[in-house]
């Protein structure tokens, strides 16, 4: 596949009518799916397309038959929406949408089952054991280690943990959070991130903020964080990044554009953190930026996914 077929996709047959933007929700990332959300929006608008934004909520299914939706543009972010629950009463209405298919979702949302279904496909994964209250700290999980929400995203439900004494707050804030917690062996190194478009690896993007940690107002605030697109780093370690990413996505069975974080370490190993199957979508989003490093606009892609939408459930 070449850039070139993704520019220049093939017409879809049933592509017209109207697109539904899908936004907003219920997660704790409602408000970023919202900007996400108004940027499709106004891209699709600009191509021409029939399109209306949505605000999720328990009247989703009411909201697509009065809107008349033969298509919906998916830039939910969190459960709910980028977990395979939208996904899948997709399909029972039988509206061809953007992203991932159910299953596929489900499992790249659950950092825990992420790394259960990627184990032995040759990707390097950082050590890990799973937390459930009441239990004793795991040893082999001593600081300075990570503590994940397995269903959080935007970096929400994240700590880095250099003592015992933050382990033990992370734990007690990740059970408000979750019946359960990830705790990762911490690797120091830069981060960076591989966009997937329809199974092509796009140019790596190095993520240098300026906290040291890529967090919730790292990613969020302006001017907080550097993103350096292609990525300055060896060759074979951006190879070797964007051939993991590329493998995760098959291996899900991903669709549309999902993006893959990376740790890269002193030796120059790339650590798979996880896969984002709902990636931010606004001009200065990652995905994007990787996207325009190829010759592709904001638009270009926005319209390219919408015109790629499909069901994945045969019947």
């Amino acid at each position: 596949m070449s850039v070139q077929h993704l520019l220049h996709p093939p017409l879809r047959a049933t592509g017209e009518g109207r697109v539904a933007v899908l936004m907003g929700g219920m997660s704790p990332e409602r408000a970023v799916s919202l900007k996400s959300g108004k940027a499709v929006l106004e891209a699709l608008r600009s191509r021409g397309w029939d399109a209306v934004g949505v605000d999720v909520g328990p009247d989703l299914a009411q909201r697509l038959v009065e809107d008349g939706t033969q298509l919906a543009w998916n830039a939910l972010h969190g459960v709910i929406g980028e977990d395979g629950c939208v996904q899948g009463l997709l399909e029972l209405m039988r509206i061809p949408y953007t992203g991932s298919p159910v299953r596929g979702s489900a499992i790249a949302m659950d950092k825990i089952a992420t790394k259960r279904a990627l184990a032995g496909m040759g990707l390097s994964m950082c050590a890990d054991s799973v937390w459930y209250p009441g239990d004793p700290i795991p040893q082999d999980m001593q600081p300075p280690c990570v503590v994940k929400v397995p269903e959080g995203g935007s970096t929400i439900g994240t700590w880095v943990c250099k003592d015992g004494a933050e382990l033990e707050s992370a734990l007690v804030q990740a059970e408000q959070m979750s019946s359960r917690a990830l705790l990762e062996q911490y690797v120091a190194g830069e981060e960076i991130t591989v966009a997937v478009l329809d199974g092509l690896a796009l140019p790596v993007v190095s993520i240098r903020p300026k906290s040291g940690f890529f967090d919730f107002e790292a990613k969020y605030t302006k001017g907080q964080t550097d993103y350096l697109v292609p990525a300055p780093i060896a060759e074979p370690i951006a190879h070797r990044a964007r051939e993991q990413a590329a493998r995760a996505y098959a291996e899900l069975g991903l669709a549309g554009v999902a993006r893959a974080d990376f740790i890269v370490d002193a030796e120059g190993t790339p650590w798979f953190l996880e896969i984002n199957t709902s990636p931010g979508m606004t001009v200065t989003s990652l995905s994007p930026m990787a996207a325009a490093a190829v010759g592709m606009s904001f638009e270009d892609l926005v319209d390219h996914l919408a015109r790629t939408a499909r069901l994945h459930v045969r019947v």
